[in-house]
Parts: C-alpha cells; sequence; structure tokens
C-alpha cells in the first residue's frame, strides 16, 4: 500500500537524499574540501561544527541537559539544537561522538515535514499545488544542504510545516470560526480531527519557540492574517485573541532572552532588545560586506550612503550569485556545492516574483486574499534576511531558508496556476532572469578571465534595467492589444 502512495515516495527521497548527502560531504570534505578545521572535520557549516562539539562536551559531563540554556553555552544562541544533540549523544552514543548520528536526525526531521506540508496546501489550494509544493519542499537545494547537516533548519521547517498543518486544520479550509463551533457541536465524531489540529499546532509552535522563537513569532504574524482574510463575518472569538497574544508574549520574551544571552544589550522590554540587535546585526554585516569585497567597498564610496542599506538587500535577495558560481575560483568541490545551491535559487525565485500574480489572477475572493498575504510575508523574510545576512553568501541563502515551507506553498500555487492559465508573464519573468544572468555572466568572465571588455558596474546595472524596461513595456503592450482584439 506504501508503494503505491505518491507521498510516501516524496517522504523517501527527500530523506533519502539528505542522508546520502550527509554522509558524503562528511567524508568528501577532508579530502576534497579546504584545508580549514571544518572542512578537515568533515561539516559544511561552522556553527554545526561548533554546537556538535559542545553537546558531546554537556552530554559527557555530569551537567544536565538544560544547561545548552546557559550562557556557558551560548554559541548556540537558543540553545533548543544543542540540548536535543546533547540528549542524543548522552543516551544513545555516551561512548564517541558520532556527528554522522546526528545528521541522520537532521535528514529525518527534514523529511517528517513533507506529510504536513501538503496536508496543509491540499485543504486550501488542492491536490496538484500540495504535489507541488512537496516537491519543490523536498528536492530544494539549500534545504537539502541543511537537512544534511547537524542545523536547526531542518527541525524549524518541520515545525513550521507541522504548526501550518495544523492551523489548516483548525481553520477548517476556510470555514468560519462559527462554522468551526457548529462542526465542534455535531457530536463527539468531529472533536478527535479538532483536538488533533490543536495538538499540531502547538507542537510546531512550541518546537519552534525552542529552536527559533523569531519563526514562531513570524507563524503567528501569518496565521492572524490568514484568520482575518478567510473569516467571513472578520470578528472573532475571545480565546484565539488571547491564545495568539499569550504565545507571541512567551515569544518575544524567549527571544529577547536568547539574544541577550551574553548581557550584551541593556534595552529595558523586549522589544527593545530586539530592536537594539536588529540594528547591532544590520550595521555589523554591512560593514563585513564592505570590508570583505574590493568592489563593494568601492561602490559604497561612490553611491550616497542612504543607497547602501536598499543596495545590501537586493544583493542579498540575489544570493548565491549564479555566474559567480561559475567563474569566482574556488576549490572544485566547493564550486559544485555553489553550484547547485545557487541554480535552486534561481529556479524557484522567478515563481517567488510571479506569486503576486497568481494571487491578483485568483479574482477578488478570499483565496485571492490569502495568497498575496503569503507571497508578501514570504518576500518580507526574505528582504529581513537579505538585511540580516549582509549579502553572504552563505548565512543570507541559510536565513532565508528558515521559513522556506511558505515559499514552497507559494511555488506549488505558481506552479499549478501557469499549468492552467499559460500566463505569458512567466516567460518574461524568466526572459527578464535570463537578461540579468547573461549580463552579470559576462562581467564575471571579463572580471576573472578578461573575456571581452568589462562595463563600470552601474552602467551594467542600467543596461540590464533597461531591458527590463523593454521586455515589461513590451510585453504589457501586446497584451493590450489582445485584449483590444478580444473586444471587437
Amino acid at each position: 500500500m506504501f508503494l503505491k502512495n505518491k507521498l510516501f515516495w516524496i517522504v523517501a527521497i527527500a530523506f533519502g537524499v539528505r542522508l546520502l548527502v550527509g554522509v558524503s560531504l562528511h567524508l568528501g570534505l577532508p579530502l576534497y574540501g579546504h584545508a580549514d578545521e571544518d572542512d578537515r572535520a568533515g561539516y559544511v557549516f561552522t556553527d554545526a561544527h561548533i554546537r556538535d562539539n559542545q553537546a558531546w562536551k554537556l552530554a559527557s559531563s555530569d551537567r544536565p541537559i538544560w544547561d545548552a540554556f546557559s550562557r556557558k553555552f551560548s554559541s548556540d544562541q537558543y540553545g533548543g539544537l544543542l540540548a536535543f544533540s546533547a540528549f542524543v549523544y548522552r543516551y544513545l552514543s555516551p561512548d564517541a561522538q558520532r556527528p554522522l548520528l546526528l545528521i541522520f536526525f537532521s535528514a529525518l526531521a527534514a523529511a517528517l515535514g513533507v506529510p504536513f506540508l501538503w496536508m496543509a496546501v491540499e485543504q486550501v489550494f488542492g491536490e496538484s499545488a500540495a504535489y507541488a509544493a512537496a516537491w519543490i519542499f523536498a528536492l530544494y537545494p539549500e534545504s537539502i544542504l541543511l537537512g544534511s547537516s547537524a542545523m536547526r533548519e531542518p527541525y524549524l521547517l518541520t515545525f513550521s510545516a507541522m504548526a501550518l498543518s495544523g492551523f489548516m486544520a483548525w481553520r477548517g479550509a476556510g470555514l468560519s470560526l462559527r462554522g468551526l463551533r457548529d462542526t465542534w457541536r455535531q457530536g463527539a465524531t468531529t472533536r478527535p480531527a479538532v483536538r488533533s489540529a490543536w495538538i499540531w499546532l502547538a507542537l510546531g509552535l512550541l518546537g519552534m519557540l525552542l529552536v527559533s522563537p523569531a519563526a514562531a513569532l513570524a507563524h503567528l504574524v501569518l496565521f492572524a492574517g490568514w484568520v482575518f482574510f478567510m473569516d467571513e463575518r472578520r470578528t472573532l472569538s475571545w480565546k484565539p485573541i488571547l491564545l495568539f497574544a499569550l504565545v507571541f508574549t512567551v515569544g518575544l520574551f524567549v527571544l529577547s532572552a536568547s539574544l541577550n544571552r551574553a548581557g550584551q544589550f541593556d534595552a529595558s522590554s523586549p522589544l527593545g532588545v530586539v530592536n537594539d540587535w536588529l540594528r547591532l546585526t544590520v550595521k555589523w554585516d554591512i560593514y563585513q560586506l564592505e570590508r570583505g569585497s574590493g568592489w563593494v567597498q568601492k561602490l559604497f564610496d561612490e553611491m550616497p550612503e542612504w543607497m547602501r542599506l536598499p543596495f545590501v538587500a537586493v544583493y542579498g535577495v540575489l544570493q548565491p550569485v549564479l555566474p559567480a558560481a561559475v567563474f569566482e575560483p574556488d576549490n572544485r568541490f566547493w564550486q559544485i556545492i555553489y553550484l547547485i545551491r545557487a541554480a535552486g535559487w534561481y529556479a524557484l525565485l522567478p515563481a517567488l516574483i510571479l506569486s503576486f500574480g497568481a494571487g491578483a489572477a485568483q479574482g477578488s475572493g478570499k483565496k485571492r486574499n490569502v495568497i498575496l498575504w503569503l507571497a508578501l510575508l514570504a518576500w518580507t523574510w526574505i528582504l529581513l534576511s537579505a538585511l540580516r545576512g549582509g549579502g553572504d553568501t552563505w548565512d543570507n541563502p541559510r536565513y532565508r531558508t528558515i521559513l522556506f515551507a511558505w515559499q514552497a506553498v507559494m511555488g506549488g500555487v505558481v506552479w499549478v496556476w501557469w499549468r492552467e492559465t499559460r500566463n505569458a508573464w512567466a516567460a518574461r519573468t524568466l526572459l527578464c532572469e535570463a537578461v540579468f544572468l547573461l549580463v552579470f555572466t559576462q562581467w564575471y568572465a571579463s572580471r576573472y578571465f578578461h573575456w571581452g571588455g568589462q562595463l563600470p558596474f552601474p552602467l551594467m546595472i542600467a543596461v540590464i534595467v533597461i531591458l527590463w524596461g523593454i521586455i515589461v513595456g513590451v510585453g504589457w503592450r501586446l497584451d493590450k492589444v489582445r485584449a483590444r482584439g478580444r473586444g471587437m
């Protein structure tokens, strides 16, 4: 029975690919990677290396597991994943530090998110969108790389899908709150389903609070907007409002405490701590970006100061840059990893851009509002990640992937919308992306291999913008002509 189930195979492939990649990287990096400490030990991410060592240190000591949340182990920002890793070592591998054991659990956690995401999307957008979203969720390269390492993102993605599935089940696929109350009163046969929805929602939010409180807060904002746009009466019972406020407040306090574990912020309120941390982080990341790249430093010197923050945001959204993955000199092993990550992002990016068009095409119904709300939040998170990552090739995509479940949902919805409508703006968006990639490819090729003349960076951006304007303008004009022809 399971072998005939398409969803089962998606889950199995998601797990198998992550485990295979994890084992291959752990064994291959010491042989083919860089000569630094992380590569020699078989770790893709420095965070995973530090956390693994601290987890083993905690597990092999006589300290309680909850010491993972203390200042002594503050290198793991929130402590939840460190506590889990130490628990695994203490009770499943007390005799030796086995990084592959943690990779196994990361791969398993990432794969378990697939059915939850499928159930959530199927209830609202249908089976076709659910399968498309599940495949994107399972095979997106950045997600695979993170799921093949002992990182927090695989767990966050599954907690996100779990909470989303529970929320959708509670919402009854778009029923009003009154409809849900009527369903509850119909009898005990309906109550287990409602209770199950609340359990999955609570477990998902609790898991995110332990691993990344910011993700839990972002989901509460998502759910609040969803209720507003999907409820016919636009009124709420006091119980959901109270629950939302309680979880949000707890999450805010947990987040501020986690960010200030080293005591470096003097703000008196949780919001003050978060604000101080965000300002300091963005400022530091911009400084690191400028210091680490000569041409970025040159651009910063030439541009007005007010343009630096928007530049960092756009630069971060475009990371990892696909032409850079092809031409920047690097170790061949790492260059392949970089190239696959970049190709995955640039395959998904057009769908995320088109998500606003897919939402607007739904007419004036509730589904239109929800798609636009999801698209807005997904892009808000992408931009925040760009600012937080400061254009970094590794941190930026990793932060972006924390809420990748939303992006996978948008990708599935846009894919089905395009299959049903064959909307011309999909091809135009791909053409705009192709223009960007071709122009940047020439720029990187001339920079590293002196192929052709190198345009000044501002002029290159102007060429891209002009070509984009031509594509959009001609497309808009063609649509107007066709609409006029149909009206005659």
